[in-house]
Parts: structure tokens; C-alpha cells; sequence
């Protein structure tokens, strides 16, 4: 342990040299906005020395409860920064309360911060922690020095500036208003009011610098009707969610791309998960499918989308040129198969559920146990699987060398004289990545069609972020378990899978585990699929155990395979039931079908 904090210390002080040389001399610094984080950041270091010191003289359980809210509170106000410019001090500061794996260097580290924090002060103190308590409170003092050496010592640009707030803004629709990070407390939607405070502390800021000011006076407006909203919201469970994403947080995010617009803000050239020409979150076209590609040569072309769309519906991939993709990955089903688990080549029965590949470009991780990270290496790993289609990359490529209309069409995309394999894997992923298409009824209720969504359809979608708490696992508008707004994991999760709905004994499948015995927080851990199309892709889970959605929801609304008596101390999934009734689960369900495409 103290091996790498005097490693920290050093690393932090070789950051402030590095650094140092640029802070004076590039013009388009922004040193008032650098020190008004600091500021803050002050503020909060000298917050955690008061909460440290309120554990360690027992003050009252409300008064350490104001404490840790105080803390929770004034983080928020510098989340826009913290967030976007130092990620990973971000994910330790307020990440969620599971330790992070680290497969490649076989580590892991544990969780700490705010959200491991809150529940040891929430539902009630527990005062028996209070060495571990006054621990992860001083590791937020290390989080806390970290933030001060970044800020001291980095310019900040206002292409920079402009960006984080936008991505602020999507994560409070995404994550704050959800209350992904305050699980216990309920605290999301005060919390939220904070964070929007800081976005408008910035643009006060700079309004004295830009060309339109009015513009900036109008995002000041939105924010102020936002936060009135959202202070009078009493029971999180009867928020009106959809409204305040739609006709306020939405309404901000267009403001803020159109003031970015008018004053000629250049975007930043990096490779955003969302494109910096999508108004907001919920813009046609906002998401970028080749953010999530393993290279810059594998990037999307129409022309590799039609020749994959070719080559998925034909045998030559197979080794006995009998099988095809789209044998086990049907259209009408949202390209899963409608069967528990699929056949093998010579007729037995798979061990697991056919995923849809709807939105599947969207994740870190491919099939159910994420053993492969992107579509490419998950084309390949189907076709060379000896139960699926049994084929060799090698045999394929010489097939498709042999094929002059093939040989023809691929030397048009790569200029390359014979067809490769990485090829092959590319023009399939492509296609994959093509079935994402974003046109639901909830997808054009929010892009302003707001007559196609019902009543009860509305009331599921709040139920779904609400009550039901869904959206803490399946962000809200992928509806996977990538984090938003990064989009740089996908998370899969412990919920203790029954055989089938009906046989209530734990299902043997270990998931993630079966490749990382030695890691007991992967055992029996699959990945978050999209909840999109879930209607079209019957029978669920990865065992395919559950019929229908309503024998889902009543999973989920029992508390998972706890509550069967299943012994999982690593079930990530909260046991306590969510108490929905029979026609609040009805309108979830409702909800769900407004996703299908």
C-alpha cells in the first residue's frame, strides 16, 4: 500500500512538470473556469475533513447523513469537469459500489468512493464500520489531490469546455435523474439540480466573452425551469421522467449545440460515441457506430454493409456450405431465432439463448459471456465454432478467392488483389453494425412525434426509470448496459438465473466465470443486453428459461435468485422486490413494445 501511494505522489508531481510548460504560454486557456473547479474542489477536500472528523467524535447519524449529502452534493457541482477531463478519477470518486476487474493484469481493485460510501450512511449509519468509513474517506482526499495537481497544471480550451457540459447534461438524463448513483439514498433528482447549477455557473462565466450572450441567457432559463422541476419531486416513483427528458433536459442539450454553432465552436477530432452534430442524446443519428470499431481501416461503408448483408445470408461460410448466419439470426425476430437455444451443426442442443444482434455494435463485449469485444472477433469466433457453423477463416477466404463476383466486390472495398480474412470478419460486422436503426415510436416521440406514444406507454416508460429502477442497468436510450456518456464499458451483471421460470434451482451456466474461474465476482455474470425489440426475440435470458416479458418482470420484481434461496454473495442485482403491481408491470411491458423497431 504505501508502495503505490508514494507512486501516486510521484506520477502527480511528474503530471504538474509535464504540464507546467503549456499553462502559460496557449492562449486558448480558460484560467477562470480551471480555478473556479478548484475552487470547488477546495470546498469538497475540506468537506471530507469535516465528515472524517464527525465519524471519529460520533456525531449523530442525521448529521453524518448531511454530511456525506453535503459531500455527494458539492461533487455534483464540478461533476461537468471531473467527469469529462479525468474519467478514471471520476469512475473511482463516483463509481458504482462493485470492484473493478481487471482481466488483463489479473487484478482486482476495490470499489470505493461516494456510491460505496452511501451505504454505510444510508438506509442508516453503521457506526460498527467506522474504520472502513474514515478509510474511503481519505482515499477521497487521495481523489481530491488528484483533481487539484490536473486542474492546476492543464489548460482547458472552450471546444473542451463545450463538450463537458454537453456530456454533463447527458449524464444527468442518463445517469443522475435515474439515480444510478444515489441506489440507496433516492437522492438523483435533488442531486441533479446541482449538477445543471454547475453547468450554469460555467456559461455565466463566459457570457461576458462570446458574440451572443442572449444565447447563453436562454440555456441560464431552461436550467432555472429544469431545477424548479425537479425541486418539487417528492416521490421519485411518481416523477414524470419522460416529460422532464423530452421537453427540458433536451431542450438544454439543443440550446447548448446551437450556441456552440452560432459562435463557431470547432468540435473536437476525436472519435465521439455520440456525433457532434446530434443536437441531443435522442437525435436521429446521434450515436456513432464507428466509435465502437477496433480500428480506423474496419469503419463503416455502405458498400461493405451490402456486401455483408450478402455474404450473411450465404453458405460458403459454413464449413459444409449448409448454414448460414441468418439461419440462427432472423429478421422478423430482430435477427434472434424464437427458440430456447439453437441446434448444433449435427442436431444436439446449444447451452444458450441466441442473442439479438439489434444494437449489438453498441457494447464491449460480444455473446453472452463478452468473451469477445467487438463484431468482428465475434463473426469469427461463430463460424469457427465446430457446433455453429464449423468453418475455417482460411477456407473461407481461398472459397472467396475462387468466387469472381466476390473476389470482385471485396477488391472494390479494400484494394487489396485477393480477399483476407479480417475482410470477411469487417464486411459482416458492417452489416451487423447496420441493424441499429433507431426508428421505435419511443425514438420519434422524442424526436417530436408525441402523438405515438399511449398513456400507458408513457406511464411504463417512468415506471421503467423510475419504480422499477430498469434504467440503472439499461441506460436509457440504448437500453444496454453500456455507460453512458462515455460509452467506453458495457457492464454485465450477477442476477442468479433460474433454469426456468418455473424450476426454481440455480442454472449451473457460470457465465463470465466459465473463462475466469479464479475471479469470484464473475461467477455467473452475463452481460446487459438492449431491452430494444425484446418483444421480437422470446424466449429471454441467456438460457432461454423465461417465456415471456411478464415472467421476466416477475423476476425482476422478486429481487433475482436471492429470493429463491440461491447462495450468490456476488449477485449484483438489489434483493429487495420493487413491490410493482400487476398493472404498473403491464405498462412496463407496454413501454418495452414502443422500443421495437
Amino acid at each position: 500500500m504505501k508502495y503505490w501511494l508514494v507512486s501516486g505522489l510521484i506520477a502527480i508531481v511528474l503530471l504538474a512538470i509535464m504540464c507546467k510548460g503549456n499553462q502559460e504560454t496557449d492562449p486558448q486557456d480558460l484560467p477562470a473556469i480551471r480555478q473556479q473547479v478548484l475552487k470547488i474542489n477546495t470546498a469538497f477536500d475540506k468537506q471530507i475533513d469535516q465528515q472524517i472528523a464527525n465519524v471519529e467524535n460520533n456525531s449523530s447519524d442525521q448529521q453524518l447523513q448531511q454530511g456525506f449529502d453535503q459531500l455527494r452534493l458539492t461533487y455534483k457541482t464540478m461533476e461537468w469537469a471531473v467527469g469529462y477531463f479525468m474519467p478514471e478519477t471520476a469512475r473511482f470518486l463516483n463509481g458504482p459500489n462493485l470492484d473493478e476487474i481487471e482481466l488483463e493484469e489479473n487484478a482486482v481493485i476495490e470499489a470505493e468512493g461516494l456510491q460505496t460510501l452511501e451505504e454505510y450512511f444510508y438506509p442508516s449509519y453503521q457506526k460498527e464500520e467506522k474504520q472502513q468509513i474514515i478509510r474511503f474517506l481519505k482515499k477521497l482526499k487521495n481523489k481530491s489531490l488528484a483533481i487539484n495537481t490536473y486542474f492546476e497544471v492543464n489548460t482547458l480550451s472552450l471546444p473542451q469546455l463545450m463538450e463537458s457540459l454537453r456530456n454533463e447534461v447527458f449524464r444527468i438524463t442518463t445517469l443522475g435523474v435515474t439515480g444510478f448513483d444515489t441506489p440507496i439514498s433516492g437522492k438523483g433528482l435533488v442531486e441533479s439540480t446541482h449538477a445543471l447549477d454547475g453547468v450554469a455557473d460555467v456559461l455565466r462565466m463566459i457570457k461576458g466573452q462570446v458574440n451572443h450572450p442572449g444565447e447563453i441567457e436562454n440555456i441560464l432559463g431552461l436550467i432555472k425551469t429544469t431545477n424548479t422541476i425537479l425541486g418539487k419531486s417528492a416521490d421519485r416513483n411518481q416523477f414524470d421522467y419522460l416529460g422532464l427528458m423530452d421537453q427540458h433536459l433536451n431542450k438544454i442539450s439543443d440550446a447548448l449545440h446551437q450556441f456552440r454553432k452560432s459562435e463557431g465552436i470547432p468540435s473536437l477530432q476525436v472519435n465521439h460515441p455520440i456525433s457532434p452534430d446530434a443536437s441531443n442524446l435522442f437525435s436521429e443519428d446521434a450515436f456513432n457506430p464507428d466509435f465502437f470499431v477496433p480500428s480506423e481501416r474496419q469503419k463503416m461503408s455502405p458498400e461493405k454493409v451490402t456486401l455483408g448483408a450478402k455474404l450473411f445470408r450465404d453458405n460458403i461460410l459454413s464449413g459444409d456450405q449448409t448454414r448460414s448466419c441468418i439461419s440462427c439470426h432472423h429478421a422478423d425476430k430482430a435477427f434472434a431465432d424464437g427458440v430456447k437455444v439453437p441446434s448444433t451443426l449435427s442436431g444436439a442442443k446449444m447451452d444458450r439463448n441466441t442473442p439479438s444482434l439489434s444494437y449489438s455494435n453498441y457494447q464491449h463485449g460480444q455473446f453472452w459471456d463478452m468473451r469477445r469485444e467487438d463484431l468482428e472477433g465475434q463473426s469469427m469466433d461463430v463460424i469457427t465454432n465446430k457446433d455453429e457453423m464449423h468453418g475455417s477463416m482460411t477456407e473461407i477466404a481461398k472459397r472467396l478467392n475462387q468466387h469472381k463476383t466476390y473476389t470482385k466486390e471485396f477488391n472494390k472495398i479494400y484494394k487489396t488483389d485477393t480477399v483476407e480474412n479480417w475482410q470477411v470478419q469487417n464486411v459482416l460486422a458492417s452489416y451487423v453494425r447496420s441493424l441499429s436503426t433507431f426508428n421505435s415510436r419511443f425514438d420519434r416521440y422524442m424526436r417530436g412525434q408525441t402523438q405515438l406514444l399511449t398513456a400507458d406507454e408513457k406511464a411504463g416508460f417512468n415506471l421503467f426509470v423510475g419504480k422499477a429502477k430498469c434504467a440503472t442497468c439499461h441506460f436509457v436510450p440504448l437500453f444496454n448496459g453500456t455507460v453512458p456518456p462515455e460509452y467506453a464499458k458495457t457492464e454485465s451483471e450477477v442476477l442468479g438465473v433460474a433454469v426456468d421460470y418455473r424450476n426454481k434451482q440455480l442454472d449451473p451456466d457460470r457465465g463470465r466465470g466459465r473463462y475466469h474461474e479464479t475471479v469470484p465476482q464473475l461467477q455467473y455474470s452475463f452481460k446487459t443486453p438492449t431491452v430494444r425489440n425484446s418483444s421480437k426475440t422470446a424466449p429471454y435470458m441467456h438460457n432461454g428459461g423465461y417465456v415471456t416479458l411478464e415472467q421476466v418482470m416477475d423476476f425482476y420484481n422478486k429481487g433475482g435468485g436471492q429470493q429463491f434461496g440461491f447462495k450468490l454473495d456476488n449477485q449484483t442485482l438489489p434483493t429487495d422486490t420493487l413491490g410493482l403491481t400487476a398493472k404498473e408491470t403491464a405498462k412496463i411491458i407496454a413501454f418495452l413494445k414502443a422500443l421495437d423497431d
